[in-house]
């Protein structure tokens, strides 16, 4: 078999080529610490590898979202604890305005007071996060939730909605809350009815939030949950009735309200049952207690609780600082207001639990997060990453062979005829 020159010369340089080629590939294997550098290398690799990186991105968008929802809700929880703290005041100063020894000049000085903490509290509700967006605005976060339209009367603007943010494939997080929720949707008195006293009292009787034995019995159809129980004092006998202000009837005697004196005796102290063993038979579960002395013609209410924002009950504790001169009247208001108060306070705490179940649930989530993110770089380590012990040991064989290549092409291209004549 004849071989030309020019094929000679041709295969020792595609040889070399060849080493030199292979020698390249295991460098830039080294240099970038990835066995996979093309797809060539290991197809079957290469596309796991694109399967694995694809749920590993968006579990790294998970991560950065659980970062944005823990920073939210950690705002969030921050503001209705300054909110609870504010509210707190607020009772104090109910408290100590119940105080006999003040004068009504102190008392104003109380409700100068409160009118602060109201604006304090209005600029909590209105509380914007890191990225601009109002807290308690539901999912108008661009809107500012709450305006004053007059004073004592503050409007919500924003909606009934929580803002969620995903933080797995299978769960996400709400980091807002409405601020007619936190604010606004708060019962009046003891939750299923409020007390209060007539303006018209001239006595020294106050009456309690009053409590609910049997919510069944209190919710029966023939309840109408509106009465109004009214004080004669007559001989130096006090007595009351009980009138059912929707059908203008006597609950006690189930006709027409009768002259004094009235049903039932008082006893300063003792409870106002709404039961009764007959005739009329009836049992709403209920009672309230009065204490003090009524005057004739005194009366109370007890109607079913509403809704009440607690800026208009700070207003309102405010308003009957500045107002009243003491006595019955003050202290039935204060009474009144302590509840309400306290009612917020309920309220505000429930949901700052709740913000921080879900600030609780996101550490949980932060956790399996990282724990997929380790599974995912272990997988992808498992695929495409280096051994650099076999790597080394194959650049040295390359460089050898690259040698050798170089070597004997030069033995074989210095061959001459010449040489053996």
């Amino acid at each position: 078999m004849r071989i030309s020159s020019s094929t000679m010369y041709d295969s020792g340089i595609a040889a070399m080529q060849r080493q030199t080629e292979s020698l390249l590939q295991v460098q830039q294997q080294i240099a970038s610490g990835r066995r996979i550098l093309t797809p060539a290398d290991d197809p079957v690799a290469a596309a796991r590898v694109l399967e694995v990186k694809q749920p590993q991105a968006l579990n790294e968008q998970y991560g950065v979202n659980i970062g944005t929802a823990n920073d939210s809700l950690a705002l969030e929880e921050s503001t209705l604890g300054s909110i609870s703290r504010l509210l707190q005041d607020v009772r104090d100063i109910a408290v100590n305005a119940g105080n006999p020894v003040l004068s009504q000049r102190d008392r104003a000085s109380l409700a100068n007071d409160l009118r602060g903490r109201y604006q304090e509290l209005l600029g909590l509700a209105n509380s914007v996060d890191g990225g601009g967006q109002y807290v308690f605005s539901g999912y108008q976060g661009g809107t500012r939730p709450f305006n004053e339209s007059a004073p004592g009367t503050v409007v919500y603007n924003g909606d009934q909605g929580q803002r969620l943010i995903q933080v797995s494939a299978s769960r996400r997080i709400a980091v807002s809350d409405a601020g007619v929720d936190v604010f606004q949707r708060i019962l009046t008195g003891n939750g299923t009815f409020a007390t209060g006293a007539s303006g018209t009292n001239t006595g020294t009787a106050v009456i309690d939030v009053g409590v609910v034995l049997d919510p069944v019995k209190w919710n029966v159809a023939g309840n109408s949950k509106d009465y109004t129980v009214r004080f004669s004092v007559n001989g130096g006998a006090t007595t009351y009735d009980i009138i059912d202000n929707v059908s203008g009837n006597s609950l006690l005697t189930g006709v027409a309200p009768a002259a004094p004196p009235y049903p039932r005796t008082y006893a300063s102290g003792s409870s106002i049952a709404f039961s009764q063993v007959g005739p009329p038979l009836f049992d709403f579960g209920a009672q309230v207690a009065v204490a003090g002395t009524p005057q004739n013609g005194d009366s109370f209410t007890i109607k079913t609780s509403t809704n009440q924002d607690v800026f208009k009950t700070i207003d309102n504790l405010a308003s009957l600082l500045e107002s009243s001169s003491g006595g019955a009247a003050l202290t039935n208001g204060l009474v009144g207001a302590q509840r309400n108060l306290d009612n917020a306070m309920d309220s505000i705490l429930t949901i700052r639990a709740s913000a921080g179940s879900r600030l609780k649930e996101l550490d949980s989530a932060k956790s399996g997060e990282e724990e997929l993110a380790l599974q995912y770089s272990q997988t992808l380590s498992r695929l495409q990453d280096l051994d650099y012990a076999k790597a080394s040991s194959e650049l040295i064989q390359q460089q050898a062979n690259l040698e050798a290549a170089q070597k004997s092409f030069a033995k074989i291209a210095g061959m001459s005829l010449f040489d053996y004549l």
